[in-house]
């Protein structure tokens, strides 16, 4: 069973910057799309990034731009490289492959 692991938020002012990593158990991770979705306090859950398993991408309005999405099917990992944050991109940020998801990580941008 595909199990999802990530690591990476925290606290980070205005205008930083982090990295989040998502790693999965299992034996087909490199024909998967893998997404990040987010959800902030009262708010719907919502896509943000997406990544086919030939490499293609889509972003959210909001974070394109600012947002990177890349995997490394060796090591089984999809990774958000996430800049120029705004006090707008706190949330839970979970990792999703189909039906399965994350735990969630925190990330909370101050202003």
């Amino acid at each position: 069973q595909v199990q999802l692991v990530e690591s990476g938020g925290g606290l980070v002012q205005a205008g930083g910057s982090l990295r989040l990593s998502c790693t999965a158990s299992g034996n087909i991770f490199s024909i998967k799309a893998m997404a990040w979705y987010r959800q902030a306090p009262g708010k719907q859950r919502e896509l943000v990034a997406r990544i086919t398993s030939g490499g293609s991408t889509i972003y959210a309005d909001s974070v394109r731009g600012r947002f990177t999405i890349s995997r490394d099917n060796a090591k089984k990992m999809v990774n958000l490289q996430m800049n120029s944050l705004k006090p707008e991109d706190t949330a839970v940020y979970y990792c999703n492959q189909e039906s399965k998801w994350g735990q969630g990580t925190q990330v909370t941008v101050s202003s």
